[in-house]
């Protein structure tokens, strides 16, 4: 699977446990966008929770 470089960073943000808030304020976008890749990301990784996101990261 291959995650775009701003997909992966948002990923590593996740990671972190920073907030979709906290992220969006840290890459100047807006919440909606940070939202949008988190919904991309679920989808590239067949998942439905942020729990289930950073699980299937890992094992990457």
């Amino acid at each position: 699977m291959e995650l775009t470089k701003r997909e992966t960073e948002i990923l590593n943000l996740i990671m972190d446990e920073l907030s979709s808030k906290e992220i969006a304020e840290k890459l100047g976008v807006s919440i909606s966008t940070v939202e949008a890749y988190r919904r991309s990301l679920f989808r590239k990784f067949n998942v439905r929770s942020v729990i289930g996101l950073v699980k299937a990261a890992m094992k990457m």
